[in-house]
């Protein structure tokens, strides 16, 4: 009987080792499968994006982590020390924490968060009063992307 314990522990056991050590296919597709007719770098997107405020789009990227497993929450680099945040529209994708250092393409939706700083500047104005240069404003915006889908290239 402890034999048939001990013979049961150690294949769970391996089992559970096993399964963290899969890696990601290139190819795999969670959600929609993007078309990579209109690719462009995820560096290149604020500058695509110009005045608009939102914009649906394919890019690319790497992943530098997957900050919430369930819903599909992570940060893609977008070149010059800034950072996408992104998460899946639909609530229902998990995305493993393997992904994290991986190129991958997504599709979907980009949109500028607006800072306070931006709005003031925006109106013409700003907390001192005085008015902000173009530059400095800009350098404080954000962007977030609402995934469609995702697939592992590299």
């Amino acid at each position: 009987m402890k034999l048939i314990l001990l013979l049961i522990s150690i294949l769970i056991a391996n089992v559970a080792i096993a399964q963290k050590h899969v890696p990601l296919p290139h190819g795999m597709v969670f959600g929609e499968k993007p078309d990579t007719a209109a690719l462009m770098q995820a560096s290149k997107l604020e500058t695509f994006m110009g005045k608009k405020t939102r914009i649906t789009t394919v890019i690319t990227g790497k992943v530098i982590k997957v900050t919430q497993e369930k819903g599909g929450w992570f940060e893609l680099g977008a070149g010059y020390n800034r950072i996408i945040s992104a998460h899946f529209t639909n609530a229902g994708i998990n995305l493993p924490k393997q992904l994290a250092g991986r190129t991958v393409i997504i599709t979907g939706v980009a949109a500028k968060q607006f800072i306070a700083n931006d709005l003031q500047h925006m109106a013409g104005d700003t907390v001192n009063g005085k008015k902000q240069h173009k530059a400095n404003a800009n350098s404080d915006r954000k962007i977030s992307f609402e995934v469609k889908g995702l697939m592992v290239d590299k």
